[in-house]
């Protein structure tokens, strides 16, 4: 069979776009790993935030894209070990959470790079125009807002991410962090005291315009795994 390129619209997404994580599941371990482009699609806005927010500031975008495969590939690798018990988007936010720390501690001592959030391409979903706080504008609302949440420690910038930018409940945040459901809420106690109180007001609809996954980036991602998947890591099958 002569192999196509990949093209990044999408028969398995037109396919499988109401399916649930489990019935997609389901199809790539039946052999059609085309499907796994769907649950990339489905969670690379997340894990793109999750692994962000654990990098923080000290690491370049590059960086964060490169956790983000590398998060794929391992899933892909290990979803024979996917059992059920957790979620899976738990299970596959365990795994970034994983291979962002791995990475942090790695380059813990690199400096801090320029802010990422001015230069990110067109956003997945189209912001509002119209910022509810009248007296600032838009751009410099996001800066106030990216380098106030950026200054936070990793612990406390991963549990907002979630909790208030994803709008994960308190029992999947700390199944995705591996902590409790109390120390997730003293985390978020914590962060909104560090979190100037102007901001802190504006966490519930500003926030969710932060750390956007980007149209383009999220073609540039899945390309990316699936030629690996379809090459260094056992051929199409």
């Amino acid at each position: 069979m002569i192999s196509t390129p990949f093209q990044p619209v999408h028969a398995a997404t037109a396919a499988g776009g109401e399916s649930s994580d489990e019935q997609i599941i389901a199809r790539i371990r039946a052999g059609d790993r085309m499907f796994f482009e769907l649950l990339m699609r489905r969670y690379n806005q997340r894990l793109y935030r999750v692994i962000r927010s654990i990098l923080g500031r000290g690491h370049n975008d590059g960086e964060t894209e490169d956790a983000l495969q590398e998060t794929y590939l391992h899933a892909f690798e290990h979803l024979d070990q996917f059992r059920g018990e957790a979620k899976f988007a738990t299970w596959l936010t365990r795994i970034a959470v994983h291979e962002a720390s791995r990475r942090r501690k790695r380059h813990r001592s690199m400096a801090n790079l320029d802010e990422f959030v001015a230069n990110d391409d067109s956003s997945c979903a189209t912001a509002d125009s119209h910022s509810p706080v009248h007296m600032v504008e838009n751009s410099e609302l996001r800066g106030i807002l990216t380098n106030a949440i950026d200054r936070l420690p990793s612990a406390l910038r991963s549990a907002v991410i979630l909790r208030e930018v994803e709008g994960l409940n308190t029992q999947e945040t700390a199944e995705c962090l591996g902590i409790s459901e109390s120390n997730v809420r003293v985390q978020l106690h914590r962060a909104r005291e560090l979190l100037q109180s102007d901001i802190d007001q504006q966490l519930g609809s500003e926030i969710r315009k932060l750390y956007q996954f980007g149209a383009a980036r999220c073609d540039r991602v899945v390309q990316a795994v699936m030629q690996k998947l379809n090459s260094t890591r056992g051929g199409t099958t």
